[in-house]
């Protein structure tokens, strides 16, 4: 709403062409394998058996997902997959990598074979919610969500997504409480603090979601997100010179866009249409955006009626 081993086709060739022989080539081949395999073995090594995976190793890839050195986390992800380490925990950790970098099918692929597993199913289960979610799928996402949070109450990820769908349906209530288990799960994470203060301005209480998202940017303030959000909500709250300063002139145009959308749904339309009108000047080209916002306006401004009426506000 608001402005990431193929198969040599020669090898089939080749058994196609072995398959013309007779008859006596293969059965010489499978007599002379087993007598020669015994006096050769010395050459070859013996299979060793699967190498676990230690938590400091599932640890290391965690922290880099967390601090976004995706590039560090494939490559402990690779050195783990070539010595031949087989444990659960990988695909998940290969799905959560997949979900950093937004590639949400490949990481749904990684969490769905996993969803049965007695050690990692609710961690897979939060991994597939958090993709369908991210994929707008979601009727699964939550039913997803709901069966991680049913199956380990503290995976704060799972929560704080079925944050955002029962934000998508306006159940604020049951919002609400899921932010409540993810911010305690998560020590108060930023995005848990920017994701609550989203759902506060979603239910026009700006003053309470400024709070969320300044103690958002406290603990991450590289979070653009949050500073957005905050920028919208001091917009709602009227304070248009706060909600619109301080920013570069390529991005003055957007800002001023989205404070004319906060300024609409405060209802102050004379405000919204100067914002939409000095975004498009700012812009000093045509800006779609702002153009068809600017035209909503006039209708809400023209209609004592419009109370209730659904439109579609464009913002970035």
């Amino acid at each position: 709403m608001f402005e990431s081993p193929k198969f040599n086709a020669k090898g089939t060739k080749m058994v196609r062409n072995l398959s013309r022989l007779s008859l006596i080539g293969p059965v010489l081949t499978i007599v002379m394998c087993l007598v020669s395999v015994p006096a050769w073995a010395w050459l070859f090594d013996t299979p060793s058996a699967p190498k676990s995976v230690s938590d400091q190793s599932v640890s290391d890839v965690q922290q880099a997902i967390g601090e976004e050195r995706y590039v560090d986390a494939g490559n402990l992800l690779n050195h783990l997959l070539a010595a031949g380490a087989q444990d659960p925990r990988i695909a998940i950790l290969v799905g959560d990598l997949n979900l950093a970098r937004s590639n949400y099918s490949e990481a749904l692929s990684s969490f769905t074979t996993l969803e049965g597993d007695t050690t990692v199913g609710a961690q897979a289960f939060q991994g597939a919610g958090i993709a369908l979610s991210c994929l707008g799928r979601s009727n699964e996402a939550r039913v997803a969500l709901e069966k991680a949070v049913a199956g380990d109450p503290s995976l704060w990820r799972a929560w704080n997504a079925l944050g955002t769908e029962y934000d998508k349906q306006r159940d604020w209530g049951r919002a609400q409480a899921a932010y409540d288990h993810a911010l305690a799960g998560s020590n108060a994470a930023a995005i848990v603090l920017n994701n609550r203060g989203f759902s506060l301005l979603l239910q026009k209480r700006p003053e309470e979601a400024s709070t969320d998202f300044v103690q958002a940017l406290q603990k991450k303030p590289d979070l653009a997100s949050a500073r957005t959000n905050l920028r919208l909500a001091l917009a709602m709250r009227g304070d248009y010179s706060h909600a619109i300063a301080g920013e570069s002139v390529d991005g003055q145009a957007a800002l001023l866009n989205n404070a004319g959308v906060a300024a609409m749904v405060h209802g102050d339309y004379s405000q919204a249409e100067k914002l939409f009108g000095q975004a498009i000047q700012a812009k000093g080209e045509y800006y779609a955006r702002a153009e068809g916002n600017l035209q909503i306006t006039h209708a809400l401004e023209a209609q004592s009626s419009a109370t209730g009426t659904a439109h579609n506000l464009t913002v970035e």
